[in-house]
């Protein structure tokens, strides 16, 4: 079958979307799918920047959410029309995976970053027959068809908006996972969340809807506004004595900060912020060495890496849109739709700060 895609050909070019071409059915345990809206996070974009790490030309995304439209047989619990959400890759095997623990599954960065899964790879082409890399994310959803093995796909209402709840299965996940799953937050806690973006949002969402106290740090003042709209107290990144200002407003400091900027500057404030006994959960990937300063680790205080939120994706995701629909974690608030065409005006909002979340709607 031949479709639309956004196929990135270089590191510095634009996005071109161009016909490519699917020459197989769906394989046992696969699925294909109709994507009706595919977030941008800002992992596709950091492909630009991986050195060669991550193949190319590529069809990049990995925020999908469409229709079933055919499965490779009964053993994917899926059926044609089935809405679904398409979260990351996992092998399934591994000792984490048979942990409950697919963010950390032991071919993770191989299957999602850097060249997926090789079974296969050679069906799917550009219009002329030229090799595409193999699925991103076990995705490659920047397009109008999708090819996915069932295990990353979660089944959803019918009743939802599909185009919309792509994000639900990377970068919501990521913010609200981080403080539902990872911190366990509650009544009487408070989570400082560093950066106010799409991870950092939809973690004060999740702190909210948790009941748990939320504060926002980011220096931009558009981003700190929707913060306090979500009823998180906001904190301009660049205040003065930031980790007094925080233990003031928490009594004594914070029970968990989630930093999603990669500052070493905010990451040593946070630390200081935090109570005894605190901790701080890192999200974005660090570039350089971390220096910590000396006492931030002090009384009991850890620092850790939250991959995907802890999350499973089939128990986190159907959590995430009932508090939606109870009207406790608006994610929609922070997505902006364009047309899959637009994808180079998509990606230049995002890196301008003009928008939090864009979704691409073939």
């Amino acid at each position: 079958m031949r479709f639309g895609a956004a196929v990135l050909r270089s590191y510095e070019d634009p996005f071109a979307v161009e016909e490519v071409m699917l020459n197989a059915g769906p394989a046992a345990g696969e699925i294909l799918v109709r994507i009706a809206g595919c977030g941008m996070c800002r992992t596709d974009l950091a492909v630009r920047r991986s050195a060669g790490r991550s193949p190319l030309p590529a069809v990049l995304g990995h925020e999908g959410a469409g229709v079933v439209v055919e499965t490779g047989g009964p053993d994917t619990g899926l059926s044609p029309g089935d809405p679904v959400v398409l979260s990351f890759d996992s092998c399934g095997h591994c000792r984490s995976c048979l942990g409950a623990a697919p963010a950390y599954c032991d071919r993770f960065a191989a299957l999602n970053l850097f060249g997926g899964r090789s079974e296969h790879a050679s069906r799917f082409t550009d219009a002329t027959g030229g090799t595409l890399a193999p699925r991103w994310f076990g995705q490659s959803s920047f397009a109008e068809y999708a090819m996915v093995p069932a295990r990353n796909a979660v089944l959803v209402d019918a009743s939802l908006p599909l185009e919309l709840l792509g994000p639900l299965g990377c970068g919501f996940l990521t913010g609200a996972g981080a403080v539902l799953n990872s911190f366990g937050a509650g009544p009487g806690d408070t989570v400082v969340v560093l950066g106010a973006g799409a991870v950092g949002l939809a973690a004060v969402m999740a702190a909210t809807a948790s009941g748990a106290a939320a504060v926002a740090v980011d220096l931009n003042a558009e981003r700190l506004a929707l913060a306090e709209k979500f009823n998180a107290t906001a904190l301009h990144a660049a205040s003065a004595d930031l980790p007094g200002r925080i233990q003031r407003l928490t009594g004594g400091g914070a029970r968990f900060a989630l930093d999603t900027t990669g500052s070493a500057r905010l990451i040593n404030d946070a630390l200081r912020a935090l109570r005894p006994t605190g901790r701080l959960g890192l999200v974005a990937r660090l570039h350089t060495a971390l220096p910590l300063e000396p006492g931030t680790l002090d009384r009991g205080r850890t620092i850790s890496h939250i991959c995907e939120g802890d999350a499973v994706p089939a128990l986190l995701i159907p959590r995430l849109t009932g508090l939606w629909e109870a009207g406790l974690f608006p994610f929609d608030q922070l997505i902006r739709t364009y047309p899959l065409a637009d994808i180079n005006e998509a990606e230049r909002d995002c890196d301008l700060g003009r928008v939090v979340k864009p979704v691409l709607v073939p």
